[in-house]
């Protein structure tokens, strides 16, 4: 054992359970906008800001975390580890920024200046993101499905995490969590960026790796449970710094507990051998010739039309000389005038879409607005969600932003299972999971906004979820619509979509509002005092106070989920066919 000791370590920092373990850590802190909420505070009463500015502040914040085409250029020509610390370099100097001028150490600077700071360290997530994700769909080609989801859904939980443990800290500064923001993520990426890459996975198959995802999802759903509970219990406990050290100390070994994966694969069972290796490369290398098959078979359209159902059942070799002999039946035919050739106009759905080709598309736009609607109105939310709990009287913000974050995290995860049930079972268009998710948005917007018991917790539940499954069913929906070919290209613009509607919503609704609202209040509150003390008082910072704040723009909200709901319902209409098609002989095969 000795002698294969070193053998044994080389195996382990090549194995892609190691990998994706490291790139789970890597997510775990690349959620840093989910921490806004908790920033904006800080901010706006060290610098003095309105809800207006801070809310330019929130958009700079959404700008940066969608808009990820340079990562995804970036990661096609340099190594993982370059791409990743492009984004620590951005997280760190942008936050960094933030913090130096937050706590006087640098002179007060332009508002442009702080939301180009926030753009650049929020951007600095695309890299984390792209690295992870793009790593580990190539080390599990078969298995992209759950290697997203998880990795999604931990990015979802960061906020959490990262909340959890700034509570460590203890700090009297409350412009430190900003420091944290720019030193705990940059930290914790250099230790892993030369972990996280491609080590080809593809020749790393086993039969435990179901196993191995169950585990991994066991883990999820612990972590997931965890944080909730600590947060319950800080919101009726009053904890002391000892017990936050105990529970963020447990907190810490349940997410490094999925590395018990590649220790075990590795130190504890048979090495495979090296004639199983080579088979499973030779499977791999016939992947990617499907593409190249796929693409020469369809010169003509009339190739579909005239191949019979025995071709699709014939070996590869075989089956490519048979449709070769069929077009060349067809050129011939062609060349003659015995047929017309039919040049297909475009790609339909379910077809590979190129961006500028789904452009033109109804349905695209429709999903575009709809996401507009309904995850613009859960990013306002989540964006002001420190300035609506701090109008409720509540002073410890951080629970609700980890709250909103532990649902968004499970709103990923339920999004992403019950939309394939849907399909699966009823062959019915996934977009309706998106209807339904946006109805139950609709509804939490509705309840705050009327000002009933609890509407606080009944808002930051019901958001997160439906936010959370939007990031699970769009990708997934868009690749089926609009194939896998250009799905990067597609998935970010649609990602746009946040950060579009928020720009409105709170830049505009939300925090217009706000300051109305609360400078009706500082007029109210001034009259009264003049009145009291006989002089005039001095111009105090705007504040606003109770539900009213956000009552009138979460009623707005409400009615642009509604919308959204509309069309989403719309898109689901004019694709069941669709959806039928890719999913129909599998709905048949179910019993009735």
């Amino acid at each position: 054992m000795t002698g294969q000791l070193p053998e044994r370590l080389k195996a382990f920092f090549g194995n892609r359970w190691l990998v994706f373990v490291a790139s789970m850590w890597v997510q775990s802190c690349a959620g840093i906008g989910y921490l806004f909420g908790s920033i904006s505070p800080v901010i706006k009463s060290t610098m003095g800001y309105n809800q207006r500015q801070i809310a330019m502040l929130g958009v700079a914040k959404d700008l940066g975390d969608a808009i990820g085409f340079i990562a995804g250029s970036m990661s096609e020509f340099l190594p993982i580890w370059a791409v990743l610390f492009v984004g620590v370099v951005q997280n760190f100097v942008g936050y960094g920024l933030v913090w130096l001028i937050a706590t006087g150490r640098l002179p007060a600077l332009p508002l442009w200046v702080l939301c180009v700071a926030i753009f650049v360290g929020t951007n600095g997530e695309t890299y984390f993101n792209t690295g992870a994700l793009v790593s580990c769909v190539q080390n599990f080609p078969k298995s992209r499905g759950p290697i997203v989801g998880i990795l999604k859904g931990f990015a979802g939980l960061s906020g959490a995490i990262l909340t959890q443990i700034y509570a460590v800290f203890n700090s009297s500064s409350q412009a430190s969590i900003i420091l944290m923001i720019a030193v705990w993520p940059s930290s914790v990426i250099i230790c892993l960026m030369f972990i996280v890459r491609p080590v080809g996975g593809h020749r790393q198959v086993r039969s435990s790796d179901d196993l191995s995802f169950l585990f991994t999802y066991g883990v999820c759903v612990i972590l997931a449970a965890y944080l909730f509970a600590i947060l319950l219990v800080q919101d009726v406990v009053d904890l002391n710094q000892t017990t936050i050290n105990i529970l963020t100390i447990l907190l810490i070994v349940i997410i490094l507990l999925p590395v018990i994966i590649p220790v075990v694969l590795v130190f504890f069972l048979e090495p495979r051998h090296p004639t199983e290796e080579s088979l499973l490369l030779d499977d791999h290398r016939q992947e990617p010739g499907k593409s190249e098959q796929d693409g020469n078979e369809v010169i003509f359209s009339e190739v579909e039309d005239e191949k019979t159902s025995e071709v699709d059942l014939l070996s590869a070799s075989e089956r490519q000389k048979r449709i070769a002999h069929l077009q060349a039946k067809l050129f011939q035919a062609a060349a003659e005038g015995a047929i017309r050739v039919k040049r297909k106009k475009g790609p339909r759905r379910g077809e590979d879409f190129t961006l500028m080709q789904a452009l033109v598309k109804a349905d695209f736009w429709l999903m575009f607005l709809s996401l507009v609607l309904a995850s613009g109105s859960g990013l306002t939310i989540i964006d002001n969600l420190g300035q609506m709990c701090q109008s409720l009287g509540y002073s410890n913000t951080h629970i609700f932003v980890s709250m909103i974050s532990i649902f968004n995290f499970l709103g990923r995860v339920g999004g992403g299972y019950f939309s394939e049930l849907v399909i699966k079972n009823y062959a019915y268009p996934r977009p309706i999971s998106m209807a339904v998710v946006q109805v139950f948005m609709a509804f939490g917007l509705f309840f705050y906004a009327m000002g009933w018991p609890g509407a606080i917790y009944v808002v930051t539940v019901l958001i997160g979820l439906g936010y959370g499954a939007h990031w699970a069913i769009v990708p997934a929906a868009v690749s089926e619509l609009f194939g896998l070919k250009s799905f990067g290209t597609l998935y970010n613009f649609l990602t746009l979509a946040s950060p579009a509607g928020s720009l409105i919503f709170s830049g505009v609704i939300a925090s217009g509002i706000y300051d109305y609202e609360a400078a009706k209040q500082a007029s109210l509150n001034q009259q009264v005092l003049e009145q009291a003390t006989k002089a005039p008082l001095m111009e105090e910072e705007l504040s606003c106070s109770g539900i009213v704040c956000y009552s009138l723009s979460c009623g707005i909200l409400s009615g642009f989920c509604v919308i959204a709901v509309v069309l989403s319902l719309i898109v689901v209409y004019r694709t069941k066919r669709v959806y039928t098609q890719l999913y129909g002989s599998f709905y048949g095969s179910i019993p009735m």
